[in-house]
């Protein structure tokens, strides 16, 4: 891709998308300046993070022209935004990360980026995802913070693009681990929302019950707006500005023996910053009707992707062997623990009715606390960009359809972000990006 416009001369691309937004609509600042500045940016360092799919600088200008030109200005107002390839776009392409579609324009914009164009923001392109947002494959992007590694998947380009100051929020999916795994790889605030309550119109599915339109910022007061943005109900929790007498469960997860030691260290730094400010530190750990929540996830996820890809399979000769496996119903097993999923239909229905029966029960479970701490991801982003990392402290979260924030701040030992998780309750996805706020500080000064 080449990008060539006028140096700007101020780099805009350090503001968060709350100051954009207030500087733009308050004239201070052009929407056409903020979009030179991120054009610059990207010429500087995409062939370094290769987070962009399409990008096209002339149709960036165009959209800043034209919303310089509006007398009305919503609360994304100038905000530059990017879009993971598989969430269409009326003015860009949408691949997918596959041959099949190549080129293609839908014509029209998916529900998210509709809501987003109404509030102001500026689309600045489409960030690389794995083929189909499905696989763990990994692909051109690399993490900004070390090129060496993998920035996570399958939202790849959207988390390294706001890392690396290319746009200041950017939209991923989630059906696994693919926005919060991430946001912890690349030192930035990631939010999977509660499941269901920001459309998933136009984007591609994997597994209805699971897939989700997750978020990137560099700042969870822009998530805050995001959330403004997307009608988000109130929180019902009273919430403080400090951490005195809130009360924090710690949850390791089924999966803790999958923790590295930077991941060990964050949890543990984050809860005697918790402890500091005046937090109730209390053990959250699932009863044992949990302990194979990942196979449970990975049964339905597996069944819901069989009908999701069978047109994509039929069609495209020499589409991947995952899709394969997945679309001729191999047999597989659950990678948290080796052992045989489910693939009749008796099994699948005993996977829909323990999903079910465990939300219920977190639920239960999450009105002694008011949130809950947890790992990220199993620790720093892995070297090599062959793969994209494990999901499997994202998974079971997922699962339950429980609002999550990746909060940053942390270091592990060879120096690379590890992010900790807050998790809510259903609908309570303000709560939690108030508490990741308030996390966010105490880690940044810890």
């Amino acid at each position: 891709m080449t990008v060539s416009v006028e140096t700007s001369s101020a780099d805009l691309t350090t503001w968060d998308a709350t100051t954009v937004a207030d500087r733009c609509r308050a004239g201070d600042v052009s929407v056409r300046e903020v979009a030179a500045a991120v054009l610059e940016r990207v010429a500087e360092r995409d062939e370094q993070v290769r987070a962009w799919a399409f990008l096209d600088p002339e149709l960036v200008m165009a959209q800043a022209r034209e919303l310089d030109a509006r007398e009305e200005r919503g609360p994304l107002h100038g905000v530059p935004v990017g879009i993971k390839d598989v969430i269409d776009t009326a003015d860009m392409p949408t691949a997918h990360n596959t041959a099949r579609y190549a080129g293609s324009r839908p014509g029209v914009d998916a529900a998210s980026v509709d809501t987003l164009r109404a509030a102001g923001a500026l689309i600045v392109g489409k960030t690389t995802t794995t083929e189909f947002a499905a696989t763990s494959d990994g692909g051109p992007t690399r993490n900004p913070h070390d090129p060496t590694r993998t920035p996570g998947g399958s939202s790849s380009g959207s988390g390294a693009a706001v890392a690396d100051r290319q746009c200041a929020l950017a939209l991923g999916t989630q059906t696994g681990g693919s926005t919060i795994r991430p946001g912890s790889f690349n030192g930035i605030f990631a939010w999977k929302p509660t499941w269901g309550v920001v459309s998933r119109e136009g984007a591609k599915v994997y597994a209805v019950s699971l897939d989700t339109i997750g978020m990137y910022a560099r700042s969870a007061r822009d998530l805050a707006l995001l959330a403004d943005v997307y009608r988000l109900d109130a929180s019902t929790q009273p919430l403080s500005g400090s951490w005195q007498g809130v009360r924090v469960g710690v949850c390791r997860t089924p999966y803790w023996s999958a923790a590295t030691e930077a991941t060990e260290l964050a949890i543990a730094r984050a809860s005697d910053a918790l402890t500091k400010a005046g937090a109730v530190i209390v053990p959250f750990d699932l009863p044992e009707t949990f302990d194979d929540i990942s196979a449970v996830h990975r049964t339905i996820m597996r069944r819901e992707g069989r009908a999701a890809f069978l047109n994509e399979y039929v069609q495209t000769p020499g589409l991947g062997r995952f899709f394969q496996d997945l679309v001729e119903n191999a047999p597989s097993v659950d990678l948290a623990s080796g052992d045989p999923l489910p693939s009749d239909p008796a099994g699948i229905r005993a996977a829909y009715r323990t999903a079910d029966a465990l939300r219920a029960e977190l639920d239960d479970l999450q009105a002694d606390v008011d949130v809950v701490l947890a790992p990220s991801s199993t620790g720093e982003a892995p070297v090599g960009l062959q793969g994209t990392g494990s999901a499997v402290f994202n998974s079971p979260w997922t699962l339950m359809q429980v609002p999550v924030v990746n909060v940053p701040g942390l270091r592990g030992p060879e120096g690379m972000p590890v992010g900790v998780s807050l998790v809510g309750r259903r609908y309570e996805d303000r709560a939690v990006i108030h508490y990741a706020g308030l996390l966010g500080d105490l880690l940044s000064v810890s």
